[in-house]
C-alpha cells in the first residue's frame, strides 16, 4: 500500500472546537432507496462527508497520534483542529451551528452537526465519519450523489432530508479509492442535478469514474496532493450560494487554498479543478 503524505503546513494550530453545543438534531438511520423524499422548495441543503484523518486504518504518511486518532473527531485533523470542519465552520459569521449530536449511528457517524446560512434558508448537514469507516464514508457520498441514499434531521419538530436529498454533497479527507477498490456503479435515480465537491488527495483521477454514473456535477476537486480542510469547502460554498458559476467557484476555493496554505494562487488554481 502506498502510503500517503497529509499535507500539513500551516494547520499545526491543533485547536479544539468550543462551539456551543444543542441537542435538537435526531440523526435517523439512513436508508438506501430510489424514492428520495424532497424538502421545500426555499429549504437548500448541503451534506458534507468527512472521513477522519486515522494513522492506523488509513494508507496516509502517519501525522501526529493526537490528530490522527480516527475515532476522536474533537482532536482529528480533519473536524476539531483549527481548520477542520467543526472548529471552521463553527468560527464562521455567515453560519450558525445550531446542534452538535453524539451517537454510535452503527459505529460509523461519530458527531454530526447542522449549522444554518443566516442569510437564507440553507442548512449545511457535516457527518464525521470514525476514521477506519472511510469507505463506507466514500460509497455513502457516492450514493448520496446519485440519489440512492436517503437520511435526515429532525430540527425542533422538523424534518429536513439530506443525502441524496442535498444540493450539495461534498466528501473531505483521505482519498481511500487509491486504498481500496468500489465494484458498484451508482447511477442517478432521477433527472436533478446534484452538486458534488471533493476535497482529497488527486480526487479527480480518482473518483472521476463513480461520479460520472451519478451524474452530479463536480463543482471542485483536485488534481495533486493537498490538504483537504474547510476553508476551501467554505469559499466553494460561498461562492455558490451568492450564485456565482462553477468555475468561480473553484476559483474562490483555490484563492483560500492559496491565502491559508501560502502558496502562489497559480499553483492553488490548477490544484482546485472544476470539470
Amino acid at each position: 500500500m502506498r502510503k500517503i503524505p497529509i499535507v500539513l503546513f500551516t494547520t499545526l494550530g491543533f485547536n479544539s472546537c468550543d462551539a456551543p453545543k444543542t441537542n435538537n438534531a435526531i440523526i435517523n438511520k439512513p436508508s438506501v432507496t430510489k424514492a428520495v423524499p424532497g424538502n421545500p422548495e426555499k429549504i437548500k441543503v448541503i451534506h458534507v462527508f468527512v472521513a477522519l484523518c486515522d494513522n492506523k486504518y488509513q494508507g496516509i504518511v502517519p501525522v501526529p497520534e493526537k490528530i490522527g486518532n480516527g475515532q476522536d473527531p474533537v482532536n482529528n485533523l480533519y473536524w476539531g483542529c483549527s481548520y477542520g470542519v467543526k472548529t471552521f465552520f463553527s468560527s464562521q459569521k455567515t453560519w450558525q451551528l445550531l446542534s452538535t449530536q453524539k451517537t454510535d449511528s452503527g459505529g460509523l457517524i461519530l458527531e454530526r452537526l447542522v449549522f444554518k446560512y443566516k442569510a437564507k434558508d440553507i442548512y449545511l448537514i457535516a457527518d464525521a465519519y470514525d476514521g477506519k469507516e472511510i469507505k463506507k464514508c466514500t460509497v455513502n457520498f457516492l450514493k448520496s450523489c446519485s440519489g440512492n441514499f436517503n437520511d435526515s434531521i429532525v430540527l425542533n419538530n422538523k424534518k429536513i432530508y439530506c443525502g441524496g436529498s442535498s444540493q450539495i454533497l461534498s466528501y473531505i479527507g483521505h482519498d481511500g479509492l487509491m486504498d481500496f477498490s468500489i465494484q458498484e456503479t451508482y447511477k442517478a435515480s432521477d433527472d436533478k442535478k446534484r452538486e458534488a465537491m471533493i476535497f482529497a488527495c488527486i480526487s479527480k483521477k480518482y473518483f472521476a469514474p463513480h461520479l460520472k454514473p451519478t451524474a452530479a456535477i463536480p463543482v471542485v476537486w483536485t488534481t495533486g496532493l493537498c490538504s483537504p480542510e474547510a476553508y476551501s469547502l467554505a469559499a466553494a460554498l460561498e461562492s455558490r450560494i451568492n450564485e456565482e458559476s462553477i468555475e468561480k467557484a473553484a476559483i474562490r476555493s483555490a484563492e483560500a487554498y492559496s491565502r491559508f496554505q501560502k502558496c502562489s494562487l497559480g499553483a492553488a488554481k490548477k490544484l482546485m479543478w472544476y470539470n
